[in-house]
């Protein structure tokens, strides 16, 4: 399933949701929480939720794959955000509100500068010329991956040495159970967001490689079904987030046919993240990466030794080792 350009944190919850007086779990400036009620929202009741396909929340970062100097490239998420000056008058707005919402911005002289390269997300939306920043006062967007950038050294790690395919996980082929590791040209993801997951990113919560064989890869969104899912219920869904091992995942983002993205995190419901081993890391994996060889054979980099592991499988995720 594909979702243009868009980031995650837009999409409204299942349930609506209310504000607690109480440090968020999230965001260290924010003074408050947002928790769900037990009433469905009625944009998800609108958009069919009953009959959506329910996916896996992936935890990671969100890149995006769109050309840049007229070829398929790998961009990383880069929200351009308030200044100093700016960012103090959010907060003493959020103290006297409990809510970011009603903050009036500058938008030519709030924020930060960003590369000359970067993008708005597609669903941000411009007023006069300018993109308008979210009610957390970012404006979400991209950068192309550069590779003399050690700012995003672990997305390109999922590179090849060529930056023509990356290290994509998906499920498999034959069995629905079983995932897969893939090396997979950029030109056949354009327009899509994936997640990179792996040993340097959000804590690791998937149990990928080690600090001695780092390893990352990438999660189209979307792309990870969630087997029988619960009906659209608090106690329902709380319940089998907190007991099922099929859910033990970040959360659930249902995908529904008229093209509404709704979700839930395990945080809406006061559920603790990650909670014991994660669902995709339990999981059986398959090595599919052919090359490259010859000249590459005792390099370090990812293509190069999950070449070595071509064929392999594995009975957990986050079991994959490199013989060094």
């Amino acid at each position: 399933m594909r979702r243009l350009g868009s980031v995650q944190h837009k999409i409204p919850c299942v349930f609506l949701t209310e504000v607690k007086e109480e440090q968020s779990r999230k965001r260290d400036c924010q003074q408050f929480q947002v928790v769900a009620t037990e009433n469905v929202n009625p944009v998800a009741l609108e958009a069919n939720i009953h009959c959506a396909v329910a996916t896996e929340k992936i935890d990671g970062t969100c890149c995006y794959v769109t050309l840049h100097k007229g070829r398929p490239h790998l961009w990383a998420r880069l929200d351009r955000k308030p200044n100093k000056q700016a960012e103090e008058e959010l907060k003493k707005h959020q103290h006297q509100h409990r809510s970011c919402k009603g903050f009036s911005w500058n938008v030519e002289e709030d924020f930060k500068t960003v590369p000359e390269a970067w993008i708005p997300a597609h669903r941000v939306q411009h007023h006069n010329g300018h993109p308008v920043p979210d009610e957390h006062g970012h404006i979400p967007g991209w950068v192309p991956v550069q590779k003399d950038n050690k700012q995003y050294c672990w997305h390109c790690s999922v590179l090849d040495p060529e930056g023509m395919a990356v290290l994509v996980l998906r499920p498999g082929v034959d069995d629905e159970d079983e995932l897969e590791v893939a090396a997979v040209p950029l030109a056949d993801l354009l327009e899509q967001t994936l997640e990179l997951i792996g040993t340097n990113v959000n804590g690791n919560p998937y149990g990928l490689g080690s600090k001695k064989q780092p390893l990352q890869c990438l999660v189209s969104h979307g792309s990870v079904g969630v087997r029988n899912p619960p009906s659209v219920d608090f106690q329902q869904l709380t319940s089998w987030l907190r007991e099922s091992p099929e859910g033990r995942v970040e959360g659930i983002v249902w995908h529904c046919s008229d093209g509404t993205l709704i979700k839930v995190h395990r945080h809406h419901l006061g559920l603790r993240w990650p909670d014991e081993e994660t669902r995709l890391g339990a999981r059986p994996v398959v090595v599919h990466v052919d090359g490259p060889l010859g000249e590459f054979i005792d390099s370090k980099d990812l293509f190069s030794s999950f070449s070595r592991l071509n064929g392999q499988r594995f009975g957990r995720l986050r079991d994959i080792q490199f013989d060094l």
